[in-house]
């Protein structure tokens, strides 16, 4: 499977303005054959735990609409970050369009600290299996530094980790490390989508990557540009990149 991980810089609370913006990157990465497109976490409002409880949505929300016709008509796999309303509270989620079926999301399992007082857990699922791929592991910022998440991804055959995240530069050098360290670990490629430009309380630092099996870094976008990177995980090999300057 050909995956995307898309690099964005998201408008603070806007919804439209970000749901449009992911519509022409699913385009962009759709023309350039990926078959999966994969976005930062809480892509489609900005990262913003203050804004969540009023930002909510369920995966179902008609303004999504556009992007699950482009998921039908371009048949690609489209994942982006949203605050999902649940029974019991606000969760961080992915919302998962797929071709011609339901929505559903992933839920994040593991919180920060700092994301206790927004949010309630979610409710995930160990691997995505697809018919053109190994069993994919999905992941949301913070699941990837715990070691139980990959191992549960590992022991249910997972072939690649997709780390949707929203993190600082700081940030992004620590979940460098543990990405590699999990592709040593486990032997298998691993992804990670990161956002630019102001988030909360920190500055986006981009970043996006992709290692190898062996923990070695394949690609990597800039600090401040939008961007997307295409990964082939059957051959396991680069497809391409696109950048847009900053």
């Amino acid at each position: 499977m050909k995956i995307g991980v898309v690099q964005t810089r998201p408008v603070r609370g806007d919804v439209g303005q970000n749901v449009a913006a992911h519509g022409r990157w699913v385009v962009l990465a759709a023309d350039s054959g990926a078959e999966m497109v994969i976005f930062p976490e809480l892509s489609l409002t900005g990262y913003e735990p203050t804004l969540a409880a009023g930002l909510a949505m369920g995966v179902d929300d008609p303004r999504l609409d556009g992007l699950q016709a482009l998921s039908d008509e371009r048949r690609v796999t489209i994942g982006a970050g949203l605050p999902l309303q649940t029974g019991a509270g606000v969760a961080i989620a992915m919302a998962l369009l797929q071709p011609q079926q339901p929505r559903r999301p992933y839920g994040k399992q593991y919180l920060h600290a700092d994301e206790v007082p927004f949010f309630v857990l979610g409710v995930g699922f160990p691997v995505l299996q697809t018919a053109v791929s190994p069993p994919l592991a999905l992941a949301i910022c913070y699941e990837l530094s715990i070691p139980a998440h990959a191992e549960t991804a590992h022991r249910h055959g997972a072939g690649v980790y997709i780390a949707s995240v929203s993190k600082s530069a700081d940030g992004v050098v620590k979940a460098g490390e543990r990405l590699a360290a999990i592709a040593r670990q486990y032997g298998m490629p691993v992804l990670m989508a990161n956002n630019v430009g102001s988030s909360d309380d920190f500055v986006g630092g981009g970043g996006t990557a992709v290692w190898d099996r062996q923990g070695s870094l394949l690609h990597q976008l800039d600090e401040a540009s939008e961007g997307f990177i295409i990964y082939d995980s059957v051959v396991e090999q680069m497809v391409m990149t696109m950048v847009v300057d900053g």
